[in-house]
């Protein structure tokens, strides 16, 4: 993969004192004195020049973006619920949260879950917020506040701005040996308000914008936790803002997680003021991810048909066609939902649930008897499957 130059400025070193706000870990972390602290340099107003190559190569993922979404965004509803769900589920996987699709999918439905998969849950809902709306601190801190909801650890710190000093890597009561050390607390606020000014631009290549918005969000590290979801939800919402995409969220970070290094290392060449590596790498994770959903899109369309057919074609207005229709925009749902959708007495809807459930169309995701989570089969499948295909693309092209 070629290596392009696009000059951004570069952040500044500043030697800040230290002192522990709680007594912990070694003799070295108690006296540990002083901090090289990162001072982002603001963007607002940055001029980019990106090489004619890498214009190119960016240009070729927003248009294989607005295809997937133009073709399939507003009327294929599946494709929309999978493609935000297979985001959520990498990004949260590149922060070393794992569950089982079924354990995600019941979180999704305030099922008892592990803890991974109610993480991953709850970065959905902060992804649709910065997805579907204006980009604004106001969306940003509510994103976070939806991701951090459930953390009894990080709860009262949920859609504020940290108080605190924080760094990443090295000792957990200072920050000797820390691998980077964001600004200090009381630069967050002028920080953001410069992010958001370049993340609101319109003169700028989209691809180009969403990566150095992100890149600089991970530099600023605004809140104690949850950084890198909110900065990768901002990213696929200046898709959104920009026009880029209307009813579809490109699962981009399924092909970051599987190379995890290379991103790292390119937040780092942003750091050190080249914005052209995470450019390049966006773009062509952006073209893998969108390529590989348009396959996923002609599988979903398809199924309705093949459902159909399981059950032999069921008279229109039969309960078990109507539970189909709804299948086909709810693949994962309650028996209550059904009642309430489609106006179906319970013993009628569990009668179609079950014969869905034997054609092999419906499974249950809980052990439980009462209040089951049913779950199309086939969609959770191409879920499933659709990581595993851009995970591999990547590793091979990237």
């Amino acid at each position: 993969m070629s290596d392009f130059i696009v000059p951004v400025p570069t952040a500044q070193s500043e030697t800040r004192p230290w002192r522990q706000e709680f007594r912990g870990g070694t003799v070295d972390d108690r006296t540990f004195a002083e901090v090289a602290v990162s001072i982002p340099a603001r963007i607002s107003s940055v001029d980019l020049r990106l090489p004619a190559e890498l214009a190119s190569l960016s240009e070729t993922a927003i248009r294989a973006i607005s295809r997937l979404d133009a073709e399939h965004g507003r009327t294929l509803i599946p494709l929309s619920y999978l493609l935000l769900r297979s985001e959520s589920i990498a990004s949260s996987k590149i922060e070393a949260e794992e569950a089982p699709i079924d354990d995600f999918v019941r979180a999704l439905h305030g099922a008892k879950s592990n803890s991974s998969a109610t993480a991953m849950a709850v970065a959905t809902g902060a992804l649709d917020l910065l997805t579907s709306g204006a980009i604004s601190a106001d969306s940003i801190s509510r994103a976070h506040r939806l991701l951090l909801k459930d953390d009894t650890g990080e709860d009262h710190l949920a859609g504020r701005h940290r108080p605190m000093q924080n760094w990443i890597g090295g000792s957990d009561h200072s920050p000797r040996g820390a691998l980077y050390v964001p600004p200090p607390p009381e630069l967050v606020p002028g920080l953001m308000d410069d992010l958001l000014t370049f993340a609101l631009r319109d003169d700028i290549p989209t691809i180009a914008q969403a990566a150095i918005a992100h890149s600089q969000f991970e530099a600023i590290h605004p809140f104690t936790d949850g950084n890198g979801r909110i900065g990768r939800a901002l990213a696929a919402g200046i898709l959104h803002s920009r026009g880029v995409t209307t009813g579809i969220t490109v699962p981009l970070a399924a092909a970051l997680v599987e190379v995890r290094d290379r991103y790292f290392g390119a937040l780092n060449s942003y750091h050190l003021g080249n914005a052209g590596p995470v450019i390049s790498l966006w773009s062509r994770s952006s073209i893998i991810a969108a390529e590989e959903s348009q396959l996923t899109a002609h599988r979903l369309a398809a199924l309705p048909g093949e459902w159909a057919d399981l059950l032999g074609h069921p008279h229109a207005n039969s309960a078990a066609a109507r539970v189909l229709s709804y299948l086909a925009s709810d693949p994962v749902f309650t028996i209550d939902d059904h009642e309430n959708s489609l106006n179906l007495p319970s013993s009628s809807a569990n009668r179609a649930v079950s014969a869905l459930m034997e054609a092999g169309i419906l499974r249950g995701l809980t052990s439980r008897k009462r209040n089951q989570i049913w779950g199309a089969g086939d969609v959770l499948a191409e879920l499933e499957d659709l990581n595993l295909r851009i995970g591999a693309r990547t590793r091979a092209e990237l």
